[in-house]
């Protein structure tokens, strides 16, 4: 396998209705692709942030029918790409919710690997805002890695990024790179983005790639931006800012060897029981 690419990463701001996302996505990718990115990838909800829940279930198609999930294995196949769609909201027959979805597409357009969000964001922050993702979407419930050309990557979405176990389960399961595309609040991404970015890279020994959205959505929502690539030292290897756009990095898969010999973690986790309380043993006493 070869040892180096280039990673596109585009960072978007979402409408509320598919079509104008649509058509935004569409020349990024294609700048990406023209910038020598051989995998681009794209934010969570890349295509649609809307904020009433009636209405993300309204407009929620089922995969065959989604308009925006089209376009990008179309282009995928045109421009020879491989495509992390960051996720998008699917509806699933028979299901009265919708799952938040990451789809890998290869240069030809085919999925070869889906993962549903797994923790769904469902906090109240201190700037007012409310957020129940799980009001209209189902919870996922399996890790998922893909293999591309590269090596394997591991994927997740946004709210996944604070448990950790999960990264390191995907990093056990001999991923060397983790996708983590994000709508991160402004309000929890200045605090800690890039904090947790580079903690997950460090301590799975591996590149991440987090493509983000960013900018004032529907209703007064922002998001915070500040797409990265990080190696596997923590180093941020490029940082898009808080403005639309397409960056790329490139990539040296070596350097995942190189970081988990100097610093073997991923080989020295242990089994352990607990724990125990001071109450408990002095009960037991």
């Amino acid at each position: 396998m070869a040892e180096t690419f280039r990673i596109g990463l585009v960072q978007n701001r979402a409408e509320r209705d598919m079509a104008p996302s649509i058509a935004a996505l569409e020349p990024m990718i294609r700048a990406a692709a023209k910038d020598g990115a051989h995998v681009i990838q794209l934010p969570e909800i890349a295509t649609m942030l809307e904020p009433d829940n009636a209405a993300v279930l309204a407009k929620t198609k089922p995969e065959a029918q989604d308009p925006g999930l089209a376009k990008f294995r179309e282009l995928a196949a045109e421009l020879k790409r491989w495509i992390l769609v960051g996720s998008l909201l699917i509806r699933e027959p028979g299901r009265e919710k919708v799952v938040n979805r990451s789809f890998v597409l290869d240069p030809d357009g085919r999925i070869v690997a889906r993962y549903d969000k797994i923790h769904l964001f469902d906090v109240e922050i201190k700037d007012g805002q409310m957020y129940r993702e799980s009001a209209t979407v189902e919870p996922g419930t399996r890790a998922v890695v893909a293999q591309l050309p590269w090596g394997r990557l591991g994927l997740s979405i946004c709210y996944d990024l604070r448990f950790p176990h999960l990264y390191r389960a995907l990093a056990q399961g001999a991923a060397g790179m983790l996708a983590i595309p994000a709508a991160f609040t402004y309000k929890t991404g200045e605090a800690h983005w890039h904090v947790l970015v580079r903690a997950r890279a460090i301590e799975s020994g591996a590149f991440v790639f987090s493509a983000t959205q960013c900018g004032v959505h529907a209703e007064g929502r922002r998001t915070f931006g500040h797409s990265l690539a990080v190696d596997p030292w923590g180093e941020v290897l490029v940082d898009a800012g808080d403005t639309t756009g397409v960056v790329t990095a490139d990539i040296d898969l070596a350097k995942i060897d190189a970081v988990r010999k100097m610093i073997p973690s991923l080989r020295h986790d242990r089994p352990f029981s607990g724990p125990v309380s001071t109450a408990s043993r002095k009960a037991a006493e």
